[in-house]
């Protein structure tokens, strides 16, 4: 069975746009089988939109995009600051390029990345919505190497149910990351973190 988190190109394509409002932004986004989010905006992503605050922050990068709704909304939101996406599924960075278009968005790029393989630039913050399904260590990878990339005073976003590893991450990365709840809500978690 092909995963979100993989590139399979047999696999038959079927866009659908779909149309959001969070907080009185409304913005759309492409999604497709074998994506993250194919049936529209998940619960999870939805409350990290709602409680995140982007306030004097300059550059981003959104890991693992999947269709881009995270970036598509931050750049929405950031006035035109850089908003950088990135996911290992072609198909999803393919479909976060063509969000940016419709959305008009000029501050935004998608690109092909295994984690933070093709990033060159640090950024004030870093958003995730894991890929859980692609196991602890892909989703611990993710968290443990962001301090690389933030800048001094940087931000690492993540929402992350509590069934699937909420509470461990939080105490097995407490010797790099600060974290704080920033809301708990239908069994996520909204985490803040900052490198100690």
């Amino acid at each position: 069975m092909n995963q979100y988190f993989e590139n399979n190109e047999k696999l038959k394509s079927n866009i659908t746009k779909y149309d959001v409002k969070i907080k009185n932004t409304n913005f759309s986004f492409y999604t497709d089988k074998g994506v993250f989010n194919k049936k529209g905006l998940d619960y999870g992503t939805r409350l990290l939109l709602e409680n995140i605050n982007i306030d004097n922050r300059r550059t981003f990068l959104d890991v693992g995009c999947g269709c881009g709704p995270i970036g598509i909304y931050i750049a929405i939101q950031s006035n035109n600051n850089k908003v950088d996406m990135i996911d290992i599924n072609e198909r999803a960075v393919k479909l976060s390029n063509m969000g940016i278009k419709i959305n008009k968005i000029k501050n935004a790029k998608a690109f092909i990345s295994d984690m933070y393989l093709n990033i060159k630039s640090k950024y004030d913050m870093i958003i995730t919505n894991p890929p859980i399904h692609a196991g602890k260590n892909v989703v611990y990878d993710i968290v443990r190497n962001a301090k690389e990339y933030l800048n001094y005073n940087g931000e690492l976003w993540i929402v992350i149910r509590k069934d699937q590893g909420a509470k461990s991450l939080i105490n097995d990365f407490s010797n790099i990351y600060e974290f704080e709840i920033v809301i708990k809500d239908k069994g996520f978690y909204v985490l803040k973190g900052h490198i100690k």
